[in-house]
């Protein structure tokens, strides 16, 4: 839009003149006429090939190839800031106003405040000649979880002399997501050794399709998918494949979002994050002992009514899927821990080990536990205990750890609730498929 306040000047300076004579009002007014198409001709085109691009860095973590960085809280993200002047008109001002959360506050200078109080913008005018490219850096401070938008930015800008101005909305976002704080498990107060129970067990031994070393005749337990049919036409018996045994260690982590016995009584947020670090604590720690993880949760993402489910895998970056589904959980519990157990274990592999992260044990999580135990199910129980927790008695031959929250070695200042997305925003898909 343009500046009416100069029109408005030209009209009267032309009044002006005529009425006393004063060429000089008339000059000054016929070069405000003379240059207002040349503004609304530069204005016209001042944002045109305007590129724009946020690029994150981080010591620890590198940005795979979805482009969007991962970090744990406390780091620190250098931001660049790159506006691209692709033509050649020069660009004589632009006022950029990017928005991104208030969680992820600025090592140096500060955000303003939208109106939503979640969001902030980073502003900042600047100016680029012909084909000139400008950076802005600037350190961004992770404070707690969760998965965080840049984006949308605001373009101003207009001619040299001001006359006229212009807008314009890139609606591209980039994506910072957050991992939950990670501890060594011996830090929480597990055992050094084996901290989820004896991996060595008959029922661990399984046949790995993949590698056959001989043949045998059949018996009424085989499969018929393991018939060896050239065998069997030379034989003129039923002959079946032999394959070489390898062992295989399957963890499932169950979190329990709730924090109180009924999950609709309300929420306590510091308990919240504990579990849910130490849900993600216990992940990492299987991962480096090659464990096959998965992880199931009660909580949902923002704007979801579907439970976290990610399902055991072998995939390289099984760990980061689990670790983006904790960053992402909320508070709201879809069904209770009891009901999540018996709904997914008979999807579960049979000899997996059931890891359930809880802040609160109740009579019917008890009962759920020892039913699961006398079905052949392997299970640990973590209980977080807070000072006023009840006392509660573990079913027998079940691996039972308990937790004090005032022991836990976790930064309280890094714990909180994640941003919560805007309504118009797509959150990023996490999928719940297994590629064993």
């Amino acid at each position: 839009m343009f500046n009416k306040t100069w029109i408005y000047l030209a009209f009267v300076l032309i009044i002006l003149g005529l009425i006393f004579g004063v060429r000089a009002l008339l000059v000054i007014a016929a070069f405000i006429v003379t240059i207002m198409p040349a503004a609304a001709w530069w204005n016209r085109h001042s944002l045109d090939g305007i590129g724009y691009r946020r690029n994150f860095a981080t010591q620890s973590i590198s940005i795979p190839s979805d482009g969007r960085l991962r970090a744990f809280p406390g780091e620190i993200v250098d931001l660049t800031l790159r506006v691209t002047n692709r033509k050649l008109l020069p660009l004589s001002w632009l006022v950029v106003q990017d928005q991104w959360s208030l969680a992820l506050p600025l090592e140096a200078g500060h955000l303003v405040t939208a109106p939503s109080r979640q969001d902030g913008y980073y502003r900042t005018v600047l100016s680029a000649r012909w084909f000139e490219q400008v950076n802005r850096r600037c350190r961004v401070r992770c404070t707690r979880r969760g998965f965080y938008p840049f984006g949308p930015v605001k373009f101003t800008s207009g001619d040299i002399f001001g006359l006229f101005q212009q807008e314009r909305v890139q609606d591209h976002l980039d994506w910072l997501i957050v991992y939950p704080q990670v501890v060594s498990l011996e830090a929480l107060g597990f055992p050094p050794k084996e901290p989820l129970g004896e991996t060595k067990a008959n029922w661990r031994v399984f046949e790995d399709p993949s590698r056959a070393v001989g043949i045998r005749d059949h018996q009424p337990q085989d499969s018929f998918r393991h018939i060896h049919w050239k065998a069997t036409a030379r034989r003129q018996d039923l002959q079946v494949k032999v394959y070489e045994p390898t062992t295989s260690h399957n963890l499932v982590v169950f979190l329990n979002v709730a924090t109180f016995a009924r999950y609709w009584e309300g929420i306590k947020p510091l308990l919240l994050e504990q579990a849910i670090s130490v849900a993600a604590s216990i992940a990492c720690h299987a991962v480096e002992q090659r464990y096959i993880l998965g992880l199931l949760a009660n909580g949902t993402i923002p704007h979801s009514d579907q439970p976290i489910k990610v399902l055991p895998s072998r995939r390289p970056d099984q760990l980061a899927r689990v670790l983006e589904a904790l960053a992402a959980v909320t508070s709201f519990a879809t069904t209770s821990i009891e009901a999540l157990l018996l709904a997914e274990s008979p999807r579960l592999p049979w000899g997996a080990t059931l890891a359930i992260v809880t802040g609160v044990v109740t009579d019917e999580l008890l009962a759920t536990l020892t039913r699961l135990r006398d079905v052949g199910r392997r299970l640990v129980l973590v209980s977080l205990e807070d000072e006023f927790a009840p006392p509660f008695t573990p079913p027998p031959r079940i691996l039972t750890y308990r937790l004090s929250t005032r022991e836990l070695p976790f930064d309280e200042n890094l714990l909180g609730e994640p941003h919560e997305w805007a309504p118009t925003l797509a959150p990023p898909v996490l999928t719940a498929r297994s590629d064993r």
